[in-house]
């Protein structure tokens, strides 16, 4: 499975803002954008970030939403591709694919600190889908769908601690989420994805459209 592998905190000094990859490090005292802002590099710290075009700033936006959900470019063109054949706000269509991803209601129902661990506990056979042992982090979940962490994994420590900080950390509205018994329930589609974590869905749609 290819996956991205340098640090990705020159991800969030590329895209000018935090992304939020890595957990609880992102909003602690280590995390690298606050201590270096400026864009990775050699020279990066002695250029100042010049006004970027049309065309730039929408490859941009869609280079955030990639690395926001840890797709690589070919799969997440093919997401745009169906977002465009549904009915509706193509932008719209394009996040809910993204939120509806396996890994990532993972991330959202707190049983995992970050997308990249949601991910690896996905792999490594920790999580049911209606009973069922899922281990794909792109598999697409639907209205209705339980998942839940397996019995025998909810005693690990990562889990637990990921769980407790999602009581402070506040839950989706579109997840029925159990934290005492690990396990959540999509209860509708998610809406508003992009606004949330600061992407500009159209600019997406403009540079597909071209």
């Amino acid at each position: 499975m290819a996956r991205y592998k340098d640090s990705v905190c020159r991800l969030c000094r590329r895209a000018g803002m935090k992304l939020f990859l890595k957990g609880d490090r992102c909003i602690g005292d280590k995390c690298s954008f606050d201590k270096r802002s400026f864009p990775p590099g050699q020279h990066g710290a002695s250029r100042t970030r010049t006004k970027v075009s049309e065309y730039g700033q929408q490859l941009r936006e869609k280079q955030k939403a990639r690395w926001v959900y840890g797709v690589l470019e070919k799969q997440f063109r093919r997401y745009y591709g169906e977002a465009a054949r549904k009915k509706g706000v193509k932008g719209d269509n394009l996040f809910r694919l993204l939120e509806l991803r396996l890994d990532n209601v993972v991330f959202r129902s707190s049983f995992a600190d970050s997308r990249a661990q949601a991910r690896q506990l996905v792999v490594h056979n920790h999580v049911l889908v209606n009973g069922k042992k899922v281990n794909r982090p792109s598999f697409s979940v639907r209205k209705g769908d339980v998942i839940r962490i397996k019995e025998k994994s909810q005693k690990r420590e990562s889990i637990q601690q990921s769980a407790e900080k999602g009581k402070a950390r506040g839950l989706p509205e579109w997840l029925d989420v159990d934290l005492a018994d690990m396990q959540t329930r999509v209860v509708e589609v998610p809406s508003q994805a992009a606004e949330q974590i600061g992407i500009d869905a159209q600019q997406i749609v403009e540079l597909y459209s071209k």
